[in-house]
Parts: structure tokens; C-alpha cells; sequence
């Protein structure tokens, strides 16, 4: 398989909507709710932001079944899967070595980002023309987007998956394995009561915003 775009993934991790599961630690800004109606309106965001793009293969890869994901892509040229492993470190693992024996560039995200967009993307696959593997930092010290060309499951191993040090982490995992890496502009997660703010102009995700 030749390096061009066709032989591009993105791979959006998403957990199931399962009331008082996610965005717990908006608890006490939206309540149980209101924590998974932003959920859902998060990945369906992002879902869109990239789901009219040709020439790249686009997966959800989800936490557990659930019949939201099924009703979410019907009709939408993206193909469904279950992460597999017991910590996000395992399951990004498992994602990549998947996909990689099938694509030449494989970029995963979460669903957590809404100024992840259509540039990032194609940044990033640009990136990867050079180097092994690109990111996209988050403000909390994560990453919310990570591109890679080939595979090494010790990327993904001992880093202190929810901290501010998974960055700094994976930094050092990527000198230790030898590999270049290139890094885009810092972007946020929407994590936090102070994160809330973030989603003022954005279609679905402005009344979060607004109305807490």
C-alpha cells in the first residue's frame, strides 16, 4: 500500500452514553443529565467534522456496545468497532496495531475536542510524510489527537493515562524508543467546569455555554 492519503485512517474513540459515566467531573456544573447530553453532543460534533471528507477511512471505536452508536452512523460512510484492553494505554494500542496492518497513517482522537477540524487533520497527515508520529497537545497536559505510521506497543505503556504528565510522558517514551516526532498547536479538552466556556460558538455545543 503506497503513502498517500486513501491509505489514511481516523479512528475517534467515544464512551458509551451511560448516564453518570461520563463527564463526571462537570457533575456539578450540568448534573448527571446534563453531563450526557454534552457527552453525546461532543461525538456527534466531532463525528461531523470530518465525516464528509474523502479519500481517508473514518472508524468509531467505542467503549462498549451500545445502541446510541449504531443509530449515530446509520447511513454514514463510518464503520463501527469495540476497543479492546483494560486502560486507555491498552485499548490505543489495540487500535493502532489494527489499523496499522491496513493503512499507512493512522490517526486517533477522542471525543473531547471541539476545535478538532478537517485542518488538523490534514496537518497531521502531512506531518506524518516525515516523521513516525505527530500530536496535537492538550491544554491539561494530555494530547487530544495522535498520528503514527508505525507501531510500538511501549508508546502506550507506563504513562500516567489522566494526568498533566501524559505528554511530558509520552515525550519521553518517544526519545527512549528513538523515534522523531512533530508536534500542532495545543487545543482543549472539555473536561472541567472552567472548560465550559470553550463551546460558545459552536453548533449544538453553544447551549452548554450559555445555559450553565
Amino acid at each position: 500500500m503506497t503513502s498517500t492519503d486513501t491509505a489514511s485512517c481516523l479512528v475517534q474513540f467515544a464512551k458509551a452514553p451511560i448516564l453518570g459515566q461520563v463527564k463526571t467531573r462537570l457533575q456539578s456544573s450540568l448534573g448527571e443529565q446534563g453531563c450526557l447530553d454534552l457527552h453525546c453532543a461532543l461525538v456527534e460534533h466531532v463525528l461531523s467534522q470530518f465525516v464528509h471528507e474523502t479519500g481517508i477511512c473514518q472508524q468509531l471505536w467505542c467503549s462498549e456496545p451500545h445502541p446510541y452508536f449504531q443509530q449515530l452512523v446509520e447511513g454514514l460512510p463510518v464503520s463501527l468497532h469495540l476497543q479492546q484492553g483494560n486502560d486507555l494505554g491498552m485499548r490505543m494500542a489495540s487500535a493502532f496495531q489494527t489499523c496499522l496492518h491496513h493503512y499507512d497513517k493512522v490517526v486517533l482522537i477522542g471525543s473531547d475536542c471541539p476545535a478538532l477540524s478537517v485542518q488538523t487533520l490534514n496537518a497531521t497527515l502531512q506531518l506524518l510524510d516525515e516523521v513516525p508520529a505527530a500530536f496535537v497537545p492538550a491544554e491539561d497536559g494530555g494530547y487530544v489527537l495522535v498520528g503514527l505510521t508505525r507501531f510500538d506497543p511501549t508508546l502506550f505503556q507506563g504513562i500516567p493515562w489522566g494526568s498533566s504528565e501524559v505528554m511530558n510522558a509520552t515525550r519521553s517514551r518517544l526519545s527512549e524508543i528513538g523515534w522523531d516526532w512533530r508536534e500542532l498547536e495545543m487545543l482543549s479538552d472539555i473536561d472541567r467546569p472552567d472548560d465550559l466556556y470553550l463551546l460558545s460558538g459552536y453548533k449544538k455545543l453553544d447551549f452548554f455555554a450559555k445555559n450553565y
